[in-house]
Parts: C-alpha cells; sequence; structure tokens
C-alpha cells in the first residue's frame, strides 16, 4: 500500500464500517478525504479528534439524520480513508481541508462540530473561513490561544498534556502506538474517559484504524507542528492570526473529569467569541462526552443547533 492509496484490502474493512450512512470520497485542498453521510437537511460537518477516526460521531451521525440534518463525518488528513500526505500537518492547512470538503459538498455553509483535535481545527476554521461556518460546536477542547498558554503557563495542564511533549520525539511515537496491535491506543481510550468506558469491541476498531500503515505518523504530525512552530515565524503568524474573534454562535462541550484537557484551561475561551456563546460541563464524563453520554451529547447539539436564539 502506498502512503497516498487508504482504498487498499488492508484500510477497508476497518474504515469502511458499515450503517446506514454512505461512504465516499471528496477532493478538496489538493487531496482526497473519505466521508460517511447520512439524512437530508442543514449540513452539520462532524470532525474527529486523536486517537480516532470518523467512527467516533457513529451516534451523532444517526441522530443529527433523525432531527433533519445532513450529517457528514469526515476522516483527517492522513487518518482513517483519507489521503496520507507527506506535509500538509499545521492547523491552517488542516482546517482549510475541513472547509474545502464543505464547499465540494455543494453546501454554502455547515454548523461544523469538532472533538479534540478536531475541537481545534473548527476554532480555527470559523476563524479562517467564517462564512462557511453557520454555527460552531466544540467539544473537549479550547480555543487555540488559550491551549497554547495553558500548555506553556499551567503546569498542571502541561503535565496532563505530557503525550503532547512525548510526541516531538522522531518516530518513537508513531512505533508505540502500532506497538502490541495497537495497545497504547486502548490505554489511552480508557485512561482518557470517565467512568463510562468504552467496551473492548469499540477500542479494538480505533486499535486496527490506527495500524493502517502511515497512519501513526500522521496522527501525531500535528502535535509535532503545535510545539516546534511555538518559536518560528509561522507558529508566531497563526497565534497573531486566532485573536481574531470568532463571530458565530458557539457551544462549548467540555467533560468535567477530562483528565488531558483540564476545565480550567478550557474555561474562558469565549473571551474569543464575539457572538453567542453557551458553556456546557457534562459533570461524570472524561474527555470523550460524545461517546461516553450519546444520548445526552446529541440533545444538548440538537437542541442548540434548532435553537434560533442560542444566546437566550
Amino acid at each position: 500500500m502506498t502512503a497516498t492509496d487508504p482504498r487498499s484490502a488492508q484500510s477497508a474493512p476497518a474504515i469502511r464500517i458499515d450503517g446506514p450512512w454512505t461512504h465516499r470520497d471528496v477532493a478538496a485542498n489538493g487531496a482526497r478525504f473519505h466521508i460517511a453521510e447520512v439524512g437530508e437537511g442543514p449540513l452539520v460537518m462532524l470532525v474527529h479528534g486523536f486517537p480516532q477516526f470518523w467512527w467516533t460521531w457513529r451516534e451523532q451521525l444517526t441522530a443529527l439524520a433523525a432531527a433533519g440534518y445532513r450529517a457528514v463525518a469526515m476522516d483527517l488528513r492522513g487518518v482513517g480513508g483519507s489521503d496520507r500526505t507527506p506535509r500538509g500537518y499545521d492547523p491552517a492547512n488542516l482546517a482549510l481541508d475541513i472547509t474545502g470538503v464543505i464547499r465540494s459538498l455543494g453546501e454554502p455553509d455547515a454548523a461544523l462540530v469538532g472533538h479534540d483535535l478536531g475541537g481545534y481545527l473548527a476554532w480555527t476554521a470559523a476563524v479562517m473561513r467564517p462564512k462557511l461556518v453557520r454555527r460552531l460546536v466544540v467539544s473537549s477542547m479550547p480555543h487555540p490561544r488559550r491551549w497554547r498558554a495553558a500548555m506553556l503557563r499551567d503546569p498542571r495542564q502541561s503535565a496532563a498534556g505530557s503525550y503532547v511533549w512525548g510526541f516531538q520525539r522522531p518516530w518513537v511515537p508513531e512505533r508505540q502506538l502500532v506497538a502490541d496491535e495497537g495497545a497504547l491506543v486502548g490505554e489511552l481510550l480508557r485512561n482518557w474517559s470517565g467512568p463510562r468506558l468504552p467496551d473492548d469491541k469499540t477500542v479494538d476498531v480505533y486499535r486496527r484504524a490506527m495500524r493502517i500503515p502511515s497512519t501513526a505518523h500522521c496522527a501525531v504530525e500535528p502535535y509535532r507542528w503545535l510545539v516546534r512552530s511555538l518559536a518560528r515565524p509561522d507558529g508566531v503568524q497563526f497565534y497573531r492570526r486566532m485573536k481574531r474573534p470568532v463571530r458565530v454562535p458557539t457551544l462549548h462541550l467540555h467533560g468535567a473529569l477530562d483528565p488531558v484537557l483540564r476545565t480550567r484551561s478550557a474555561a474562558g475561551s469565549g473571551e474569543y467569541v464575539e457572538a453567542p456563546y453557551r458553556w456546557r460541563l457534562y459533570e461524570g464524563l472524561g474527555h470523550f462526552p460524545h461517546e461516553e453520554d450519546p444520548l445526552g451529547f446529541n440533545r444538548e447539539l440538537i437542541d442548540w443547533l434548532r435553537d434560533p436564539e442560542p444566546d437566550r
């Protein structure tokens, strides 16, 4: 299998999981992206985080479709069924991947929902391409400038996010992620969840997806950029750009027991939003609220999307 051919006999069963959705590839921003889509209506674009892929949104896809939305979950560049390119893993380019997919789907805009790294990119996309983002929903991720400040100034957040520092080593993280049939992926999912741990079948899906060749390397590259660019001109320029306010209604969701992104780090991101902003803290949930309590998450998400006055 070549680095840019995810549609091989090995990857397809692990990625194109059967369900009420349809799988296909779309071209955007110079690459091919795998999506799963279901339903008709206003577009809701779902963007996964680490160490996951589109399948993390399986419960949201069906719930949104039943509520009258066109729900689309995409695989980020280098992950799942999308192209594994040699470069392009900085947040600005990854955000343009997302907005490019929105355009390729023939939609004027989308409600953008992102978790973890996908949330970081959703914040970025809302700043860079505001006309393409109708509403913004971020789970388990502070605003990029809040994330940067917390990682550099808050020793507790720096320790909680130690995996980010560990990803700066060459080749070692990739080998660790695929060793023992992806055992580390299972450890991360369980350690980062709250009391509602994922079952073995769910964990096995993510372990198989991470073992597709080149995936582990591509999955850690965005985190390498986040650290290595801090003192470089491209990083300084990016964080200066992110001073621009978000001007679309924003729903910010967070698990109170999240062990890798502390509540204190995420809270306060509303200072970067010049639009209706709603903060929702889930007691008893960890880093994956949409999987730990899909019914509660879906209810909050859909009610907010339907609310014509989200600032009430």
